[in-house]
């Protein structure tokens, strides 16, 4: 609600710990505060339920762009969950069993605060496997834990493929693999050890010209951003050397936002950041999507602001 003074929460990983010149979630505090809202910092660890409502410490937060400064808490008090107007749950992937939980705990607020992203969302949105809903914009894929149907599936892919766990996250676990490779089958096996299932898809060439992170905020793509990987590495993501790159929406883009738009919008998905290479999606990233600052710096806007604009019309 614009020009009423908001109590917005933040649930997220510890607040020393963040990189402020990448973190979304600070810059999402940043422009709460920078309009007058009150913001709180919440620890997974402090949630609670108690006499059948959610409650949790909230620790009064400033911020500020001050690398090694970046914010001050002040005294904390236990409260109901419902008394904030909105609140943020923004902890890093991979989703575990203990945010599970928190979701959990979460839902029991009631009717508030407003919860960006749902609860219900966050729990059905595997990155992997909730992209496959939409086969028309995915990959060729496989989920499985046999190792039997993974070479085959490789075959019938002419013999390429690239294989990520359905818990990882950042890149952690992603394989390349060809046939032809004497290490194919102790990777095949180690990933899989213990009835682990993979997801395999068809390798996309296009992404040694960039993965494309794409933020949508109710459905729409708002800006985009290519993640360039190094001469070395399969892998695109920023943490392991990709480079980011300004990058237009194209027309395939576009298509593929229109196509989950309006379902991330029933599911309560409303900060998105997907992933597309070449023409194809490859994961959709609902917990807490990077991609912010990099395309709020190449391309001049600030998607945070757009973020607030729409808790201050839905609050």
């Amino acid at each position: 609600m614009a020009g009423r003074t908001l109590r917005i929460g933040f649930l997220m990983d510890p607040l020393p710990g963040i990189d402020i010149a990448k973190d979304t979630t600070f810059v999402l505090m940043l422009e709460a505060q920078r309009r007058g809202h009150e913001i709180f910092y919440l620890a997974p660890a402090d949630l609670a339920v108690r006499r059948g409502g959610a409650e949790s410490q909230l620790w009064p937060a400033q911020v500020r762009n001050q690398r090694g400064d970046h914010f001050t808490l002040g005294e904390s008090r236990r409260q109901p969950l419902a008394s904030l107007d909105a609140l943020f749950l923004r902890k890093d992937p991979p989703f575990d069993l203990g945010f599970f939980f928190d979701t959990q705990i979460v839902s029991l607020a009631g009717a508030n605060p407003l919860l960006v992203n749902d609860p219900r969302g966050l729990r059905e949105a595997n990155e992997k496997l909730y992209a496959l809903r939409f086969p028309e914009v995915v990959p060729e894929s496989l989920v499985t834990a046999d190792t039997k149907l993974l070479r085959e599936f490789m075959a019938e892919l002419g013999g390429e493929m690239i294989i990520k766990p359905l818990d990882g996250c950042g890149g952690a676990g992603v394989f390349h693999l060809r046939t032809g490779d004497r290490n194919l089958n102790a990777i095949l096996e180690t990933a899989t050890a213990g009835g682990r299932r993979l997801m395999a898809q068809r390798y996309v060439p296009e992404v040694r010209n960039g993965d494309k992170r794409i933020i949508l905020i109710a459905g729409e793509p708002r800006g985009a951003v290519l993640r360039v990987p190094t001469e070395d590495e399969s892998r695109s993501n920023f943490h392991v050397g990709g480079t980011a790159r300004k990058s237009a929406l194209s027309t395939r883009d576009r298509e593929i936002c229109a196509r989950i738009g309006p379902q991330l919008v029933r599911d309560g998905l409303i900060l998105v950041g997907i992933d597309v290479i070449g023409d194809w999606l490859t994961e959709i990233n609902v917990t807490s999507p990077t991609g912010v600052q990099e395309i709020n710096t190449l391309d001049g806007v600030c998607l945070e602001a757009e973020m607030l604009d729409w808790v201050e019309r839905h609050v």
